[in-house]
């Protein structure tokens, strides 16, 4: 009866006894869309939480909690850290994050949480450093055979986009998203390209160029127009790995020759003009 399955339920509760995260420290690697939240609700919630990301947006730095301590290396999360949460994507630069090396920078008993991309750490290493006991918990949601039934590991399904809205609503974001790029030239969360973004254009012209990411590329453009005698009335420039984007925003309209002179630029890929 109802009275008995309270007292059982009182009984077995030890079995779950955890401990509060009020006044520990996390460590947020990665400060996008997901990693900005995380921080600002861990703040929220009493904890001492460092946060890293060296291409973080000034959007979303605006929307962080002032509370946040802003980390300029990640020896300083590894080595202050309670708990540690990843949230970068996949790249050859951030594969393998969560290592030996950096492990062993760690507190002791750190709990690691990954929701963001499963080769970001090394499984291998990780659960070797579980079963030492220098990790205290591993939690992820990308669940392999080698992580099922591991003691102190905590392997739960991939649901963050299972919701009656989270279709309808990536949907919505990715239309708005190529349409903020075909009518304003700006790009967020490109795969290949880097975030860029100035608004709705206010001058006569806006072009766009997509480049390698490479040296001189930048005074190359300014020369050619430059010598179109087009004046640059405002410019954003960021980069992504090997590649880069530009936008430039001029006091004049582009002409078909100015188009043609920056597409002859060693290492141009592409050049729009935004109209």
């Amino acid at each position: 009866n109802c009275s008995d399955i309270a007292k059982m339920a009182e009984k077995e509760k030890s079995k779950f006894k955890g401990c509060e995260i009020w006044k520990k420290s996390i460590g947020v690697i990665g400060l996008g869309a997901i990693g900005s939240k995380v921080a600002n609700a861990a703040a929220a919630l009493g904890m001492k939480v460092y946060g890293y990301d060296p291409y973080i947006s000034v959007d979303t730095a605006w929307q962080l909690s002032q509370r946040i301590i802003h980390s300029t290396n990640l020896d300083e999360i590894y080595e202050k850290c309670d708990y540690i949460t990843v949230h970068v994507p996949l790249l050859e630069s951030t594969r393998g994050l969560i290592n030996q090396g950096s492990i062993s920078k760690m507190k002791d008993k750190v709990v690691i949480l990954n929701f963001s991309r499963d080769l970001l750490v090394n499984e291998k290493e990780v659960l070797k450093a579980v079963e030492e006991g220098k990790i205290g918990k591993y939690v992820t949601d990308f669940p392999t055979e080698k992580l099922i039934n591991k003691k102190n590991v905590i392997v739960i399904p991939h649901l963050g986009a299972s919701t009656e809205e989270s279709e309808e609503n990536c949907g919505i974001m990715a239309v708005n998203e190529l349409k903020d790029y075909l009518e304003n030239g700006n790009i967020v969360n490109s795969v290949n390209y880097p975030n860029c973004s100035m608004g709705v254009c206010t001058y006569k012209g806006r072009i766009s160029l997509l480049h390698m990411n490479i040296p001189n590329m930048i005074s190359q453009v300014a020369t050619a127009l430059g010598q179109e005698g087009i004046n640059i009335a405002d410019m954003t420039n960021k980069s992504k790995g090997q590649y880069a984007y530009t936008l430039i925003d001029t006091d004049s309209e582009i002409s078909t020759d100015t188009v043609e002179s920056l597409k002859a630029i060693k290492g141009m890929c592409k050049v729009r003009i935004i109209k």
